[in-house]
């Protein structure tokens, strides 16, 4: 295990800046993910780590050593791609131990670290099989196996599994991040899908245009959102917003669209500003009889079992509202919704930073 030291870390390639100044800390046994669009530079921020591009400035240090000037293989680290890079002409077992091979480690050494790896991720019965014979979730649990046998410092995963179906994913989401509290080995992931950053991560990265948005841990993201574009980035479904002027009146607050709907606000801000206003899908809640704190009408009903997610049109918008359990609303019916101000978020709109209470 092994803390990583980001230390304003760039890269350019020709005259285009891909990463901007990057400076952050992972602790030591830190399940830390990566997460942004794709473009953002968070692969590229990856493969600096494991040595396989070349940093243009700044410096980043494993354990304590700058490792900016250290060869890949010298790093103590272990990678794990989305394409698995399995060697199609060797077993199981030949594949998770490839590695020790080179090194010249003891055969006895080998065949032990293989199969203990074999057996935290139950692939014991399929050593001898070929990866050919495997399934896409059996091969990615091989790629894994081949970086445990190595035992490293830090664990590195390149959008692993962006090959898999949406069942298996779910799966492999659960398989890794048992892996690491099992192992407890420090471990860097990068996807461009906020849902495994929120169900893995200690704490996210999200990156944006090479740059760092915000960091924290999933919650943090979720509750309180630095900007609009970490706001609209973390939460499925995404957060609701509209853009409108803020006023003020007496006790009271509310943000008011440029067609006439009054959105319940909170703290923060001052009267007669540009806001961005946000609500997540789950923080509107629907209500019956008397005046509704904000109407509208039912759009779309999509019905997912557990919850229904509707589209509303309200004024010139269209959001998602997300309520538990069934309905028997219709497209056409006309609802409306309570908003509790302390759930409402609140953007400046010219720089989309959150504005403080």
């Amino acid at each position: 295990m092994a803390p990583v030291s980001f230390n304003n870390v760039a890269k350019t390639f020709g005259s285009t800046e891909v990463i901007r100044g990057i400076s952050f800390d992972i602790r030591d046994g830190e399940f830390m993910v990566l997460v942004g669009p794709s473009g953002c530079g968070k692969s590229t921020l990856l493969r600096m780590l494991a040595g396989l591009e070349e940093i243009t400035a700044g410096t980043i240090a494993i354990d304590g050593r700058v490792v900016n000037h250290v060869d890949s293989k010298d790093r103590d680290i272990a990678m794990v791609f989305q394409s698995y890079a399995l060697y199609p002409h060797m077993s199981v077992r030949d594949n998770m131990g490839f590695s020790l091979r080179l090194r010249r480690a003891e055969r006895s050494e080998i065949d032990a670290r293989v199969m203990r790896a074999a057996r935290i991720l139950n692939l014991e019965p399929y050593l001898d099989r070929y990866p050919r014979e495997l399934s896409g979730g059996q091969r990615q649990r091989v790629a894994m196996g081949r970086a445990i046998v190595r035992d490293p410092k830090v664990f590195l995963f390149d959008e692993p599994l962006s090959n898999l179906d949406a069942k298996l994913r779910v799966q492999m989401r659960s398989e890794i991040k048992a892996l690491h509290q099992r192992l407890k080995t420090t471990t860097v992931y990068v996807t461009h899908d906020q849902i495994e950053a929120m169900t893995m991560a200690d704490r996210i990265v999200v990156m944006h245009d090479g740059a760092i948005e915000q960091i924290g841990t999933p919650l943090e993201l979720y509750d309180r959102p630095d900007n609009l574009f970490v706001a609209q980035f973390i939460g499925s479904p995404a957060m609701n917003v509209v853009r409108g002027t803020l006023r003020r009146t007496g006790g009271a607050a509310h943000v008011e669209t440029a067609d006439g709907v009054r959105w319940p606000a909170g703290s923060g801000g001052v009267d007669g500003q540009g806001v961005a206003y946000g609500v997540r899908p789950d923080h509107l809640e629907l209500v019956g009889g008397g005046e509704p704190a904000v109407p509208g009408e039912i759009v779309v009903v999509e019905p997912t079992g557990s919850e229904t997610e509707l589209v509303v049109r309200i004024g010139d918008a269209q959001i998602i509202v997300e309520t538990h359990g069934r309905t028997t609303l219709q497209p056409g019916d006309t609802v409306g919704f309570a908003i509790d101000p302390a759930n409402v978020h609140l953007f400046d709109q010219a720089s989309g930073a959150r504005l403080a209470p």
